[in-house]
């Protein structure tokens, strides 16, 4: 059978050979230190443990609403008003995790030809939701700081432009964008008549430091643009419970906004997801009354380990969030992302390529949610490499 005339244009087109290069060399290794995975080290905590097999003797396995069980809508709704200040009314969505959110969105939101902004590095999933719409992705350069800004922004709005989608904290970055950038991008956005979306799977993995810092220009970190004043008339907030909680294949999180957009979201999902799994919904009702600050604490000294390491043997910006690092390769290797990354297999040490992330392949992303031991093999391995030193 002839498969290649049977596959759509929006599948075949799509590549996901840099993730996969990485993992199918580390599948060749014995007991290899994998600093690629973004997937939480931590148990999940017993409370939530407890509310899914609950949920399961206390038979409630079928279907949703497709917006999802309203008590975990109000606890949803009552952690955006304590957190961002929004009215305890706001629409809500529950979703098959953020990556089902946003999926929802691009749906909602993208025709074909119509443009979707975001930076450079992205979360790869970003450019195939245009892909998948027949709509453009617009890439903003945002080296060397990591920001997407209004005035790097200003200029690439179109007539064509839907939504602009900030990442923050950011994956593979780490950085938090500032009070100042929420609210011009906010404000661009309203001028422009397109909708900010602000996936914020790692909010709660913004580290104890960066919500206190200030950036150069003393301007304050800022997590959420939905800590803006009015935000919630223009924002699209996506929000999961997978990486804060550890569960992550429980495809869980949530969507707050503007009622229309809210209400053709929860259409699509009827027809597509149907609703997001109802025992993790049950589940993650617990999550609202668990501290996991001992967690970000602790992924915030891994940071630490992984800056005072690295930070003398290449250029690392600070992460502010998440757990990642998104670090250069040294330009006197001559070497690109991927070829540094296969340099570092043969060491037993499983790394990203930057250009999976970007469109240029001049770092790697390192993720410190890993055991600290082999972490710190694992940076001994990455800093010899970027000395030059021989395998």
């Amino acid at each position: 059978m002839d498969f290649d005339r049977l596959i759509a244009d929006r599948a075949s087109g799509i590549d996901a050979s840099g993730i996969r290069r990485a993992f199918e060399l580390g599948a060749t290794l014995t007991d290899p230190v994998n600093l690629s995975i973004g997937q939480p080290d931590f148990p999940v905590p017993e409370a939530i443990k407890r509310a899914a097999i609950d949920a399961i003797e206390a038979e409630r396995n079928g279907y949703t609403l497709s917006g999802g069980i309203p008590p975990l809508r109000r606890a949803c709704n009552a952690r955006l008003a304590s957190d961002l200040g929004w009215p305890e009314e706001a629409p809500v969505i529950v979703t098959g995790g953020t990556s089902g959110a946003l999926l929802l969105a691009a749906l909602t939101l993208l025709g074909p030809d119509d443009e979707i902004v975001f930076a450079d590095p992205y979360f790869p999933m970003y450019p195939v939701l245009a892909k998948l719409c027949g709509a453009k992705p617009v890439i903003v350069d945002t080296y060397p700081d990591f920001r997407l800004t209004a005035e790097r922004v200003a200029p690439v709005i179109t007539e064509r432009t839907k939504a602009v989608l900030l990442n923050s904290p950011g994956n593979p970055t780490g950085v938090v964008a500032t009070q100042r950038d929420c609210e011009e991008l906010l404000a661009l956005c309203r001028e422009k008549n397109v909708l900010l979306i602000s996936d914020e799977i790692y909010d709660e993995f913004t580290f104890p430091d960066a919500r206190t810092a200030t950036d150069a220009s003393g301007q304050p970190a800022c997590p959420s643009p939905g800590r803006v004043a009015g935000s919630h008339d223009h924002l699209l907030v996506v929000r999961g419970f997978g990486k804060t909680y550890g569960v992550t294949g429980w495809r869980m999180g949530y969507a707050a906004g503007p009622a229309r957009i809210i209400d053709e979201l929860t259409k699509l999902q009827q027809y597509t997801f149907v609703c997001a799994p109802s025992i993790a919904q049950w589940g993650c009702m617990a999550s609202f009354e668990t501290d996991m600050s001992n967690e970000v604490s602790e992924y915030a000294r891994r940071r630490d380990r992984v800056c005072e390491v690295l930070g003398e043997v290449t250029t690392i910006s600070r992460p502010g969030g998440a757990f990642y690092a998104f670090c250069e390769v040294p330009a006197s290797l001559g070497m690109t992302g991927q070829a540094f990354m296969e340099r570092c297999v043969q060491d037993g040490v499983i790394l990203i390529p930057g250009g999976v992330f970007s469109e240029r392949d001049t770092h790697v992303r390192l993720s410190y949610a890993t055991d600290p031991a082999k972490l710190e093999r694992g940076l001994e391995v990455v800093a010899g490499a970027m000395r030059g030193a021989a395998v």
